[in-house]
């Protein structure tokens, strides 16, 4: 009989965390979890009894390295979206995803399981709908956070090719929804995200019309995400990237009718060339970087999850949305 796993998980408490921790908690095959946090949590709140905390900053290797110690796996799900300036935002992202797969390395862990993102393909025009892991990743013209993802799988490979004991999982997810959302601007990405900002995460009460692009859109329940790195986890198929998505392919227009607006479609390519357009404008603020992921569809094909890891999300596209409004 194979011995319960040692999973080490850095950034437990954000909506990955809380798709992946549940089913840690409840698979038998796990006997143990170390979570690794700059602010302090109580696992206990959230009925995490496996988990112990460990006090962590992913800037800082050595601690790192000592938190992962008799780990089996490592799960590196600390990353940072908005905030803190380029430098800070550079040094936790890309730094801070190096620092974990060296210490993991160095600690002798198994596998190291690391959430990338569709961004990481970047939004190109020569980009198919129904992208395969076998596309190319390609740095995004100005959107930081699609050219760090992209910069970040190739330093990784580059790193697991040094490191060929430790077997790397990249999982490419579209935009993670679900009860513990952080708030409404992820529901509504690109340049509807300052409306977001002042959106409560439940339906508008009272109607309000809005011209939406009805440019193509692929998300996923947090849940579905948690069940593909427990996959990744116990080693449920070879090591490599994988896309996830709902099997939905829904429009902005749905999304927004969900939310109570009443939206007036615009067509998908009438908003393409204006977002390539405002993309490449100069000086262009870091939170306004997000209209480029309008400026082409990031649609990917998830057919390779499902028949090499033994994966199936549960959630439709829509079904998410409905559970963040929910939640």
């Amino acid at each position: 009989m194979t011995a319960p796993l040692t999973v080490a998980v850095t950034g437990p408490t954000g909506t990955f965390g809380f798709g992946l921790m549940p089913l840690l908690q409840s698979d038998d095959r796990i006997g143990s979890v170390v979570g690794i946090a700059r602010r302090a949590f109580d696992p206990a709140q959230h009925g995490w009894s496996k988990m112990a905390y460990r006090r962590g900053d992913v800037r800082d290797e050595g601690a790192l390295k000592e938190a992962f110690s008799g780990a089996d796996v490592v799960v590196h799900l600390a990353f940072l979206i908005v905030g803190g300036g380029r430098e800070v935002t550079r040094a936790i992202n890309v730094d801070g995803t190096l620092n974990a797969f060296r210490a993991a390395a160095a600690a002798g862990v198994q596998r190291f399981v690391y959430a990338s993102s569709v961004a990481a393909y970047g939004f190109h025009d020569d980009n198919p709908v129904g992208m395969k892991e076998s596309w190319p990743v390609r740095p995004a013209d100005r959107l930081f956070y699609a050219q760090e993802k992209a910069e970040l799988e190739v330093l990784l490979q580059q790193e697991a090719a040094a490191h060929p004991e430790l077997d790397l999982y990249l999982l490419r997810p579209p935009v993670v929804l679900g009860p513990h959302t952080i708030g409404g601007k992820q529901l509504l990405p690109g340049p509807l995200a300052p409306l977001g900002r002042r959106l409560p995460l439940r339906r508008l009460p009272v109607p309000i019309p809005a011209v939406v692009p009805a440019v193509p859109l692929q998300l996923i329940h947090e849940d579905d995400v948690g069940s593909a790195l427990l996959q990744c986890v116990v080693a449920a198929g070879p090591p490599g990237a994988y896309n996830i998505a709902a099997d939905d392919v829904v429009t902005a227009v749905e999304v927004a009718r969900e939310l109570g607006f009443v939206p007036l479609s615009l067509p998908a390519g009438v908003a393409h060339a204006p977002a390539r357009t405002l993309a490449r404008l100069p000086f262009l603020p870091q939170q306004a970087e997000w209209v480029e992921a309008f400026s082409h569809p990031a649609v990917m094909d998830t057919t390779k999850a499902k028949k090499e890891l033994g994966w199936a999300p549960r959630f439709s596209a829509l079904e998410a949305v409905r559970a963040t409004l929910s939640g």
